[in-house]
């Protein structure tokens, strides 16, 4: 019986006091080899047809949409087999609409293979069905540069442990010796090794001038085992990691070029230049000086943000692109980051305040990882960090700063307008006086006066 009614329930049609919002809308049931596509009764014969995901069937299938009228299509995105579709419609001039399959399945109706399209169509039909966030397609050339370039340095890391673990079967403790095996004392020690040199002594004077060690301890560690197939293994490792390295060195002078071919807004804001980056001596960061770039297509220099350098300036505007009139307010957009509190009220009451849960959101994980690097800052945002930090654990502190941050990245694109520093001694103060007055104003409720003791 329960099944029965619950079939009954999901087989049931909307209600026609519903109201038609889009007249002339299509649904689309996005597959790996075929699509099924659905138009309104009456605009064909055969309102639902399949068409094979070759790239001719495609415009075959946005020819025959066109006539039919339609003029907005809804689809799920599937993997990524909806993108050569959705790219040919949107070019076509059909006003698109992304709906997550995670949002659709809420939604009780018919969810069979061919009858999904059907309904998507009858929910796009009445407004039911919101469409995803997607740039730009300059934007979203550039979102491809960044997702690569990010994809080739996790490869390259990979290699970088392929490199420790040879060293370590080897008991070759570079790491010991130096910091990092990557950098230029550690690479160079190691290509020693690879040439062939054996000598601890000759191998520790390699090392940089600036190193912390003497070169007696670094001579222990580097006296080890050698054996032919782990120096097999450190020289492919080596190898592929230099590999990734030119690859990496490629994809910026490509994300360049295709920066230069992007509006220059640097003279509609109101912001500053920013100052011309160093060279960094931070890992995997772009060739080029990501802050001017980001300055010069968005107006406003998102680098002056406390945490936020050139390149994660860059990978923000990549996803989010420079035009935030999407979402309405700061606090759409920082709900749609999943920063905001997850806030349950009923009856007037907040019955709950958790976080929503993490999601795998590109831009709210540059901003926690732009938090989390504010905690030994002298910023009025590192002092928040670790006043949250000791209140409620870092984990709730890195929330609640990336929070603060996309509020400050939304309101810097959206007006133009720079980031002011007010540094850590402002917020203590400010913090002190807060608590002050409310002390202050719960002692007064019940009767009581604060007096200032003399020193």
């Amino acid at each position: 019986m329960v099944r029965k009614a619950r079939r009954a329930s999901q087989s049931q049609k909307l209600p026609a006091s519903l109201k038609h919002v889009h007249l002339n809308a299509a649904g689309i049931d996005v597959g790996a080899e075929s699509h099924y596509v659905a138009v309104p009764v009456d605009r064909d014969s055969q309102p639902v047809r399949s068409f094979s995901a070759y790239t001719p069937d495609l415009n075959k299938l946005a020819d025959w949409l066109k006539a039919c009228g339609v003029d907005t299509v809804a689809m799920e995105s599937t993997g990524v087999y909806w993108i050569p579709l959705y790219e040919v419609l949107e070019r076509c001039g059909f006003k698109m609409y992304l709906v997550s399959p995670q949002h659709l399945r809420r939604v009780p109706g018919r969810k069979t293979d061919v009858l999904d399209c059907q309904w998507l169509q009858e929910l796009h039909t009445f407004g039911l069905l919101s469409g995803a966030f997607r740039p730009e397609d300059i934007e979203v050339a550039l979102r491809s540069y960044m997702r690569q370039r990010a994809m080739l340095v996790s490869y390259a890391s990979q290699h970088i442990q392929h490199m420790q673990k040879a060293l370590t079967q080897m008991n070759v403790l570079v790491h010991h010796a130096v910091e990092d095996i990557t950098g230029v004392s550690g690479m160079r020690i190691i290509r020693a090794i690879i040439a062939g040199e054996r000598n601890p002594v000759t191998l520790a004077a390699m090392r940089e001038a600036g190193c912390k060690k003497d070169a007696a301890t670094v001579a222990r560690a580097l006296e080890g085992n050698w054996r032919e197939e782990h120096l097999f293994a450190l020289r492919q490792a080596v190898e592929l990691f230099d590999f990734y390295q030119a690859r990496i060195d490629d994809c910026d002078q490509q994300m360049l070029a295709h920066l230069q071919t992007m509006e220059d807004r640097s003279d509609s804001g109101t912001g500053t230049p920013p100052e011309p980056e160093g060279k960094s001596p931070r890992k995997n960061e772009l060739s080029f000086d990501g802050a001017a770039e980001a300055y010069r297509i968005s107006g406003t220099d998102l680098a002056k943000i406390p945490g936020i350098g050139g390149h994660t300036a860059l990978k923000i505007l990549s996803e989010i692109g420079t035009d935030v009139a999407h979402w309405p307010t700061a606090k759409h957009f920082a709900s749609w980051l999943t920063l905001a509190p997850k806030n349950r009220i009923s009856g007037g009451k907040r019955l709950s305040q958790r976080k929503a849960p993490a999601n795998a959101n590109r831009v709210a994980q540059a901003l926690r990882l732009a938090a989390f690097s504010l905690h030994k800052s002298h910023s009025y945002l590192g002092a928040f960090y670790r006043r949250m930090a000791a209140r409620a654990g870092k984990t709730k502190a890195i929330q609640a700063t990336a929070h603060k941050l996309a509020i400050l990245v939304y309101n810097a694109l959206k007006y133009g307008t720079d980031y002011v520093e007010k540094g850590a001694r402002y917020y203590e103060e400010s913090y002190r006086d807060r608590v002050l007055k409310n002390v202050s104003r719960r002692a007064k409720e019940m009767g009581y006066r604060l007096v200032k003791e003399d020193a």
